[in-house]
């Protein structure tokens, strides 16, 4: 940047202090929408908590118990429900996702994206795109994941893939996101001991009737909890790097006055030169 003239230079610091304020401006609105996503996130625990707990009940209730949903993980398509964001300017918040489910990924594999970033990833590596109906993740609703859990479900019981996985981002702290991929289908139930009452519990319809129906209400309820958890590591990548950006403008602004400070200096200096020069010679 030698060499550049006070007003070259002037206009560097106007442009940087532009791009400031955007990044500042990006920075607020993330910590708005994460502060949001983690209340959903913490909201929801509880109800998706306790459906888990009835399926364990269910499942132990009966020595005999069967279900489709606890079949065998074989070999055979798989299918994954993967999480990213809409927009980038979030460090490597979608990279990190997307390297980590191509990676797993085998032949034959197919995907449902949520997210604009994840559709065009998956298309772009020209990997079968089950539906492109969750292209936007911010528009995507409780209704929508259950909605996805259906379809995930039927497919699993009609054999049009043997196991079904989840890859989202986990939000650990406003420092710290770490990509995820969880199993869904084939459910792996932890059978607990129960007292002779939860034992000789009824369940109207059957046992298996009723646990096969919540099934589909609890693939929904953890495919909301991960989206609500993607959402606020999106936005926590999303306001860090926007504070890394904003440091560093703030560092440019700084060089540069230096830089525009010793350039007037400097034309200051050679003015008043070549002034008394001229004075010497007249």
């Amino acid at each position: 940047m030698a060499g550049l003239s006070t007003k070259a230079i002037k206009t560097r610091i106007k442009s940087m202090a532009s791009t400031r304020q955007i990044t500042k401006a990006m920075e607020l609105v993330a910590s708005s929408k994460l502060r949001s996503a983690q209340s959903r996130a913490v909201a929801c625990r509880p109800y998706f908590t306790a459906l888990y707990e009835a399926m364990n009940e269910i499942a132990d209730s009966s020595r005999s118990f069967e279900s489709p949903y606890l079949r065998q993980a074989g070999p055979g398509k798989t299918i994954y429900i993967v999480i990213a964001g809409d927009r980038g300017l979030a460090g490597g918040y979608n990279n990190n996702i997307l390297k980590l489910v191509y990676s797993q990924m085998e032949d034959g594999a197919a995907v449902l994206p949520i997210g604009k970033k994840a559709v065009e990833y998956f298309k772009r590596k020209n990997v079968t795109v089950i539906t492109e109906s969750y292209a936007e993740a911010a528009s995507v609703s409780i209704g929508d994941c259950y909605t996805i859990a259906r379809l995930l479900a039927d497919g699993f019981l009609s054999g049009d893939y043997q196991n079904v996985a989840l890859v989202y981002t986990n939000f650990v702290s406003l420092l710290a996101q770490t990509p995820a991929a969880l199993p869904l289908l084939p459910l792996t139930i932890s059978a607990e001991k129960q007292t002779n009452a939860q034992r000789a519990m009824i369940y109207e319809g059957g046992s298996e009737a009723v646990f096969n129906a919540i099934v589909p209400e609890y693939l929904g309820g953890v495919l909301y909890g991960a989206l609500c958890e993607s959402t606020a590591s999106e936005q926590a990548a999303r306001r860090m790097a926007m504070d890394a950006a904003s440091k560093n403008a703030d560092e440019i602004i700084e060089n540069l006055n230096l830089q525009y400070n010793r350039a007037r200096q400097g034309a200051i200096t050679q003015e008043i030169t070549e002034i008394v020069a001229g004075a010497e010679q007249s």
